[in-house]
């Protein structure tokens, strides 16, 4: 017998529901060398469910509970550094997607601080405002790691669900990141990972009416953007815009990405009961 092996080739698959299933179309596509499912209209509706039925869970965990689990994100990805680099990412932008992991965590049980408060009120009323979470968030990241990250990380750190549309063209670091949050304590369902062409898929997801908000950083081409838009207003989604200039994400990430997914809901009641 020789002593020649003919390695195992690795299929990357999406990540809906904190599994690791195929394409139900049963279509893949090679990018970066590598075979990718290429995720379908039924996909999209699949991974909403997932992050639909993760809601309550989620957005139910303390604050404090959630921060850990960030943190649990970061170290996994610590220790599969060589990894991310070994796909061809910089070890500086990997270095930067595992701190701004860590800087996130470290929000979670600060924003409603911030974010949140007591309003003045002429009466004997106390009047409390505090932010909750949208719900089920659809992003579409731009192909850089840091990038994905920085999209990803603010949504679901206070609380949401997302379903997102990897780079068609760089996926492997988003379905490595996936088989980090599969082993890192993260509840399956929170984070729902397709790859494809996100110009198939991401008019389903602006579209689903069980989708709350939508993020539309890495999308480039104006006429794709206007039509997402377009129909994310079928039930009043909350949108963030494609940017009209590639944002530096290596820059202070700053409040807006989780502001952006977070509803107010204030609170009268009576002083002295």
């Amino acid at each position: 017998m020789s002593d020649a092996r003919v390695a195992v080739r690795k299929t990357y698959k999406l990540f809906i529901g904190g599994k690791f299933p195929r394409s139900e179309s049963g279509r893949s596509y090679v990018a970066q060398e590598a075979n990718v499912a290429l995720a379908s209209r039924k996909d999209v509706r699949d991974a909403v469910v997932a992050a639909r039925a993760a809601v309550k869970g989620w957005s139910g965990a303390t604050a404090y509970n959630r921060g850990q689990i960030l943190y649990r994100v970061a170290e996994m990805l610590e220790g599969r550094r060589d990894q991310f680099i070994a796909l061809g990412l910089p070890a500086a932008e990997v270095d930067e997607a595992i701190d701004r992991w860590v800087w996130y965590a470290g929000w979670s049980d600060k924003i409603t601080q911030v974010y949140g408060g007591a309003n003045p009120v002429a009466g004997p009323y106390f009047n409390l405002s505090s932010p909750e979470p949208t719900g089920v968030v659809g992003l579409v990241p731009p192909p850089s790691f840091l990038g994905l990250v920085s999209v990803v990380a603010p949504a679901i750190v206070t609380g949401n669900t997302v379903v997102a549309l990897a780079a068609k063209d760089a996926p492997l670091a988003a379905v490595t990141l996936a088989e980090v949050l599969a082993t890192s304590d993260l509840p399956g369902g929170v984070v729902n990972i397709l790859t494809g062409d996100p110009a198939e898929t991401a008019p389903w997801l602006a579209a689903h009416m069980d989708v709350n908000a939508i993020d539309l950083a890495g999308i480039t081409d104006p006429t794709l953007a206007a039509s997402l838009e377009e129909a994310a207003a079928g039930n009043l989604k909350r949108v963030v815009r494609a940017p009209l200039t590639t944002p530096d994400w290596s820059a202070d990430p700053g409040l807006t990405r989780m502001t952006a997914f977070l509803e107010t809901k204030t609170v009268w009641h009576p002083k002295g009961i």
